[in-house]
């Protein structure tokens, strides 16, 4: 078997990145492209021994890395940037091929914010800082100490970009990591390593493994020698890292699935409202943070459902490296027949849809509207993560608070209102990590990310991320007693 397959023309490495070197596995798995079904080739399939051994690479490079000062940590994550930008088309040719999203999307706005990672975060720990205090005379000061090995286990619905937001950070505090992306989209997390490499990174300060959750996965979370853990993904395989991590107390950062809600007042800007809720149809769907739960006010739910009807049915759906191309393919045919699942038993109870509800040629689903749905529902509670929306009415802010509340979520909400003071009071109520009013998925690296309830643990994003990726220590000093004879 050859080490390298060849993506959209773009040579990627199949085998594991452990300890600055190319490591193979005794075994492989397939790794097949969503546009067609067709295999990309075989990825080397770690397992205990090749997460032993890039924690034991970690674990050594640890020392002279978190010593490297701030400085140089910070120009070498600006020309790991600068590799990303060097590579965008070839980065973002192979993602799509690997994952489905939309080819433009990853051209204009996700492989250049891969590159913003890096810079972002270079940038913050050079301005990372905490003013020392006064206590009784004595001075407090506060610092941020490189905790060490890190294992960072990332989805496959934004690849390079969510691995990057967790590396980023991660080495950018002195840490080393350890990376294992998702198997049904590692083609990405290959190139990073290759361009890290190039860069400058030394040997061992990122490591990257391939391979699935149950054979390799386990192994890292439950490492003795690791020591934080950060997770994007499912509830279940959070609870699985957590119940691994737990020997060890390894901290945990797990940015988990979501049900957010768009609430649509009256008084919103009905077009806007709109463009918002076909705006959730996104990479097929699969965005954590989509607003699936349509609530809209009672007295314009008939005209909004027209218009949303109108607009979502002009989407274009087919190949993602077509610009002219709105929706994408579903990733893998696993998670199409759990989507196609989820709608059927809806219909079933008695839900109808306006639109879609159905398959599509290959590994498409039509975006679908479901609506005639109970609030206690599985449609309506649990994550579809795909191109289904539901929609119910409300009658006051209250009602659509409760509504909006109700499921064991709380990511991320977004609220449609031309009442500013309605929009205050609306968001103070709502249970979600982030809000966002008449606008969707505006995301700053200063602020803080994450979920509320099952939604996650821990925040990222500016001194969020190195709060969780440090050991904090304040280290505090008496006014006297130094010898004024020494040295």
């Amino acid at each position: 078997m050859s080490d390298n397959i060849t993506v959209a023309g773009v040579s990627v490495d199949t085998r594991h990145w452990i300890g600055g070197r190319r490591v193979a596995s005794a075994g492989t798995f397939t790794d097949h492209s969503p546009l067609d079904g067709s295999a990309l080739g075989e990825i080397a399939r770690g397992g205990p021994d090749e997460a032993a051994a890039a924690v034991a690479a970690a674990r050594e490079a640890f020392p002279a890395w978190a010593a490297t000062p701030r400085a140089e940590r910070a120009r070498i994550l600006h020309a790991v940037a600068d590799g990303v930008e060097k590579r965008i088309e070839e980065l973002a040719i192979v993602e799509t091929t690997d994952n489905g999203a939309l080819l433009r999307s990853h051209r204009r706005g996700v492989m250049p914010r891969v590159a913003h990672n890096f810079r972002f975060f270079a940038d913050w720990l050079l301005r990372l800082d905490h003013e020392d205090f006064e206590t009784r005379g004595h001075t407090n000061h506060v610092s941020w100490d490189p905790a060490g090995p890190c294992v960072l286990i990332t989805p496959w619905n934004a690849p390079l970009m969510l691995a990057t937001w967790k590396v980023a950070p991660a080495l950018a505090a002195g840490n080393t990591v350890v990376l294992k992306p998702a198997e049904w989209s590692p083609l990405t997390a290959s190139l990073l390593a290759d361009i890290a490499a190039e860069a400058g990174l030394p040997a061992g300060v990122l490591n990257v493994v391939q391979g699935y959750g149950s054979e390799i996965g386990d192994a890292l979370t439950s490492h003795p020698d690791v020591r934080r853990i950060s997770f994007t993904g499912s509830v279940p395989t959070a609870r699985r890292i957590a119940a691994s991590a737990a020997a060890n107390l390894t901290p945990l950062s797990l940015e988990l699935g979501g049900k957010s809600p768009l609430l649509v007042f009256a008084d919103a800007d009905l077009d806007l409202a709109v463009d918002l809720a076909v705006e959730q149809y996104d990479n097929a769907g699969q965005v954590c943070l989509a607003a699936t739960r349509l609530l809209v006010e009672e007295p314009v739910a008939e005209e909004f459902t027209r218009r949303f009807t109108e607009k979502a049915s002009a989407l274009r759906q087919g190949d993602p490296r077509d610009e002219g191309t709105d929706i994408g393919p579903t990733i893998h045919p696993r998670q199409l027949d759990k989507i196609d699942g989820f709608v059927q038993r809806a219909l079933a109870a008695g839900a109808r849809a306006v639109i879609g509800g159905h398959r599509k040629d290959g590994q498409y689903y039509a975006p679908t509207l479901l609506t005639d749905v109970a609030q206690d529902s599985e449609i309506v509670q649990e994550e579809v993560f795909g191109p289904v929306l539901t929609l119910q009415t409300f009658a006051g802010e209250d009602e659509a608070v409760r509504l909006a509340n109700d499921t064991r979520f709380g990511l991320a909400a977004t609220v449609a209102t031309g009442d500013r003071e309605r929009a205050e009071r609306v968001t103070a109520r709502l249970v979600a990590g982030t809000v966002w009013v008449n606008c969707f998925f505006v995301r700053d690296l200063r602020a803080p990310f994450g979920g509320s309830r099952q939604s996650g643990v821990g925040r990222e994003g500016g001194t969020w991320s190195f709060d969780f990726y440090c050991d904090l220590k304040n280290t505090v000093t008496a006014p006297e007693g130094w010898d004024q004879d020494h040295g």
